[in-house]
């Protein structure tokens, strides 16, 4: 048997020990509670800074290794590009030609990347540019070639195709750190850069490439053996009526006539193929070839890309190595 005293003290402990129901639900009570719960996470998750050093340090580590990987796969990337942006050129100059019933020209200049594009580009050649290939596509106004064909009985090379006859189908086209080389011609044996289609006869190469655009006679393409390695039709860029002044002449052309069919403006003779080599460049510096520097017929190592078209079929198609 309990004494009173003790019985009431027993209870009034209990009560201390274990908050009732009231207390438990009272504001001062849930922030209490939901302050241990935060503090008792935060010492569960928390880093400590030896720890989170360490993971700096390896991160740190992992970039160092696969940095010269990043850089290969970007310059991989970067020619890919811009053999795919040269595909686009071709084909919307076609597409234009054949739905507009027209002529359409695609001019190729090269200047030097290290520089900003200038007022009036070097002309007829910019002498050891190296590093931006500069693209533009004109249409005939008419429909007609505008005397720009091998019946025509103009010579020399500054026949100009009349500017006030054209017009711009697109944005002048710019593309940095590539470089239009001659590579020795594919064996024509199937689908590899190694194996592409070459122009044949073999001596056709010279009227059935572009390449060295700067470079002289006999290791430029295209070009005409009885113009010093100038070609015919050259058109400049912008165009309009009344002329504007011209900030490039593009003496190296390509034309598409309404059916699809392409030329190049060296003869103007429809070819097997014509050819657009690239190759990836660091500013102004080229790779140096494996074997026929200086020639028209040179061989790289590594990442190099050919765009080819068929004078006939007009159809577009890239080779890499």
């Amino acid at each position: 048997m309990c004494l009173p005293g003790i019985h009431h003290w027993v209870r009034a402990q209990g009560q201390r020990a274990h908050p009732s129901f009231v207390q438990r639900r009272s504001p001062a009570f849930v922030r209490l509670r939901r302050g241990r719960r935060i503090a008792n996470h935060s010492v569960r998750t928390g880093f400590t800074l030896l720890e989170l050093l360490i993971v700096v340090g390896i991160i740190g580590l992992l970039l160092v290794l696969l940095a010269p990987a990043f850089t290969t796969i970007k310059g991989g990337t970067d020619v890919t590009s811009a053999a795919y942006t040269i595909k686009g050129v071709l084909d919307t100059a076609r597409t234009y030609a054949k739905a507009n019933d027209t002529y359409v020209w695609v001019g190729f200049y090269e200047e030097d990347v290290s520089q900003s594009s200038p007022v009036q580009a070097p002309d007829p050649r910019c002498t050891g540019c190296v590093g931006r290939l500069v693209m533009s596509i004109v249409a005939s106004k008419n429909g007609t070639n505008l005397g720009a064909d091998a019946s025509s009985s103009a010579t020399g090379t500054e026949n100009f195709i009349d500017a006030t006859q054209l017009i711009q189908v697109n944005k002048l086209i710019k593309i940095d750190n590539v470089h239009l080389p001659l590579f020795a011609l594919g064996t024509g044996t199937g689908d590899t850069f190694d194996a592409r289609p070459s122009p044949t006869p073999a001596s056709d190469a010279p009227f059935s490439r572009f390449g060295e655009l700067n470079a002289l006679t006999p290791n430029t393409a295209p070009y005409e053996a009885i113009n010093q390695g100038l070609t015919q039709f050259p058109f400049q860029y912008p165009v309009g009526d009344p002329v504007p002044t011209w900030q490039y002449r593009f003496r190296r052309t390509l034309r598409f006539s309404p059916t699809g069919e392409c030329r190049i403006n060296s003869t103007y003779n429809v070819r097997k193929i014509v050819e657009v080599g690239l190759l990836q460049t660091h500013g102004i510096a080229t790779p140096p070839p494996r074997s026929g520097g200086g020639t028209s017929f040179g061989t790289w190592d590594g990442n190099v890309l050919a765009v080819q078209i068929t004078g006939f079929g007009g159809n577009v198609k890239i080779y890499r190595r």
